[in-house]
């Protein structure tokens, strides 16, 4: 997967039943498949294995205003300072390290998301608003966390929407990642009471902190127009702030 503007992405093909039920059947409940070979969807190219780095430095933030309006940003100077420059008052980013480090692998295939002139970046970047069946946005989140912002965005979507907890608790809750590896628990948490099940399953367990960072809100709509709800996440510093 690359910029589509550069290199042919299958979605058709990533959402296709018959590829989907093909992957599915591969995930057991009583064993862990340890990891998960990459599929090959229909209207797929098979391409090299890119080399990328994950790095710090990614913030989020989201917005309401008086109009309605909503924001979900993410930004990424992609490690501490960036590119070590500076204009208009702004650090600039180092986003060229969210290409593959190399163009082909070590058999000569092209990697694509390898570095090309106006060429975007491939990102785990999630910053995400929800919609009611109105086309009213009901909810924005999102998080810094490199490849694991995907994760941490979608335990809070969970906890919302098919949980029913308000934003702080639905961010609240603990963090796990498995990022086609180890399961990783957060430690300190209730988690920790289902490591042993999940060994017994196969999965090799860690157990540390996973710092998200997590900003989101809610919005509610009623005859007195919206009411608004705001989370931070305590992982990190940030903060709720409403007029």
């Amino acid at each position: 997967m690359a910029d589509p503007n550069f290199v042919a992405v299958p979605v058709a093909g990533l959402i296709d039943k018959g590829y989907l039920r093909e992957r599915a059947r591969m995930i057991s409940l009583d064993r862990s498949m340890g990891k998960a070979d990459p599929g090959l969807p229909p209207g797929a190219v098979a391409r090299g294995t890119a080399i990328t780095p994950e790095l710090p430095s990614t913030s989020h933030f989201v917005i309401t205003d008086q109009w309605g309006a909503v924001v979900s940003m993410t930004s990424s100077v992609e490690n501490a300072f960036g590119s070590r420059l500076m204009a208009g008052g702004f650090i600039l980013n180092n986003q060229l390290t969210d290409f593959s480090f190399a163009p082909v692998d070590d058999e000569g295939r092209p990697v694509a998301n390898r570095l090309e002139p106006g060429k975007r970046p491939r990102s785990s970047m999630a910053p995400t608003i929800v919609f009611d069946g109105d086309g009213r946005p009901v909810m924005a989140v999102g998080s810094p966390g490199g490849n694991s912002i995907i994760a941490f965005v979608t335990k809070t979507l969970i906890g919302v929407l098919d949980w029913n907890l308000d934003i702080q608790s639905a961010i609240d809750l603990p963090n796990f990642v498995n990022r086609n590896g180890p399961t990783t628990l957060e430690v300190g948490t209730a988690l920790g009471s289902i490591r042993a099940d999940l060994e017994a399953r196969g999965h090799q367990v860690r157990t540390r902190s996973i710092v998200s960072g997590l900003h989101g809100l809610t919005i509610r709509y009623g005859e007195k127009g919206r009411t608004i709800y705001g989370g931070a996440d305590s992982r990190r510093e940030g903060v709720a702030l409403g007029d």
